[in-house]
């Protein structure tokens, strides 16, 4: 089984900025994609961000230019750098992966990010 941990969240005011690190632990997998998700009260899950193992990266609209994904493979850590946060950017994010072990798709626990205006 791949275990995903996730530490970074928190409450800051607008403008400010956050980082949220996930680490995958467990042998005998690789891992794939890496990404964010986020979940806003009574809203539905969105992708907020990706990246491959070759680095590529894509972001929702509404991120652009404000987050930054990065990984780390020799950790199997990913990141987002969040920065001019939004209040509403706040929302549970969640570390999600694909990995070449069963059930291939993992979800972190989730970390409350707070945005004050």
């Amino acid at each position: 089984q791949v275990q995903l941990v996730e530490s970074g969240g928190g409450l800051v005011q607008a403008g400010g900025s956050l980082r949220l690190s996930c680490a995958a632990s467990g042998s005998g997998f690789s891992i794939r994609t890496m990404g964010w998700y986020r979940q806003a009260p009574g809203k539905q899950r969105e992708a907020v961000a990706g990246i491959t193992s070759s680095g590529s990266t894509n972001y929702v609209d509404s991120v652009k230019g404000r987050f930054t994904i990065s990984r780390d493979n020799a950790k199997n850590a990913v990141y987002l750098q969040m920065n001019s946060l939004k209040p509403e950017d706040t929302a549970v994010y969640y570390c999600h992966v694909w990995a070449t072990m069963s059930p291939f798709e993992y979800w972190g626990q989730g970390t409350q990010v707070t945005v004050s205006s």
